[in-house]
């Protein structure tokens, strides 16, 4: 009996563990090299986000105005912006976590994953990173940038403000939420058990095994990009927004800008409400502690 008890209890004990918060205001963190670290390789990220994307999307206008069929058309647009995000959170994710985007910062902040001292820092580097990256590219391609619009976001004519704000939220969201989802360390538990010969559950130590993170969170980065390039040129990033609004600077590229800003915190915020007290029952668990600690 007493085989058969500790046999059920190995199977069914917890085998994994969630962090616990982060601090409010982790003044230590200041200290440490590590964390500058992760600062210089948001800002990378970032530059290098935009760079590729913003330039992919400049080339695609100047091919299309010769020829209506040339260039790598929306659905390469969307390739673009979600392999990159794809390589860079592969790249990045063991340094800084791989945000390289203010709105998963915020959402991560709101689920008490990073400080307010990092995430205050994070937006900072990435919005520098972002205005580098589309500096470049107006360095390389000053002849084709303003004339295509320099990559800004902006509505699309036919679109209200409403339509826009929404489409940014709930694109956000979706990005945000597969973040929370592939990063959860249950989930991360439950899918590095493989049978391995029958001997039960085995943890995988393949490097294959990194990459399954980013390969969703690139996905849906490509998904919402497919669905609303059309509406607002597809922001779900402030950071990428503002980046190319800095650059370009002509009324354009600021009108309705606010959108880009609280569309994607607005979607962010709703994400990790849904993903820390609906999906992973916070507020039940929280709820359940009081009660027992009321009886004590």
């Amino acid at each position: 009996m007493t085989k058969e008890v500790s046999e059920h209890g190995s199977y069914g004990a917890k085998d994994y563990h969630d962090p616990p918060p982060a601090p409010l205001i982790d003044a230590e963190e200041l200290t440490k090299w590590s964390f500058y670290r992760a600062l210089i390789a948001e800002f990378i990220a970032t530059l290098l986000f935009l760079y590729i994307t913003v330039l992919t999307v400049i080339g695609y206008k100047s091919q299309s105005e010769a020829d209506a069929c040339g260039g790598v058309g929306i659905l390469g647009i969307a390739w673009a912006f979600g392999g990159m995000i794809f390589i860079l959170v592969y790249c990045t994710a063991g340094i800084s976590g791989g945000h390289i985007n203010p709105a998963v910062t915020f959402g991560l902040f709101l689920a008490r994953k990073v400080s307010l001292v990092r995430a205050v820092m994070y937006m900072v580097a990435q919005c520098l990173g972002a205005i580098c990256g589309v500096g470049l590219v107006k360095a390389f391609q000053r002849s084709h940038y303003k004339r295509y619009g320099g990559g800004a976001n902006g509505l699309s004519d036919g679109y209200s403000v409403g339509v826009g704000l929404a489409a940014e939220i709930i694109g956000t969201f979706v990005l945000v939420y597969t973040v929370f989802s592939a990063t959860d360390p249950k989930r991360s538990a439950r899918d590095s058990h493989v049978p391995a010969q029958g001997k039960g559950p085995q943890k995988d130590t393949t490097p294959l095994s990194l990459s399954v993170g980013s390969s969703p969170i690139g996905f849906a980065v490509f998904m919402v990009h497919l669905a609303t390039i059309p509406i607002t040129g597809t922001g779900i990033n402030p950071a990428r927004s503002l980046g190319a609004a800095v650059i370009l600077n002509d009324d354009k590229a600021w009108h309705d800008h606010w959108i880009f800003w609280v569309g994607p915190f607005v979607g962010a915020a709703i994400a990790a409400f849904y993903h820390q007290f609906i999906l992973r029952a916070g507020a039940a668990k929280a709820l359940g502690s009081f009660r027992s600690g009321s009886h004590v």
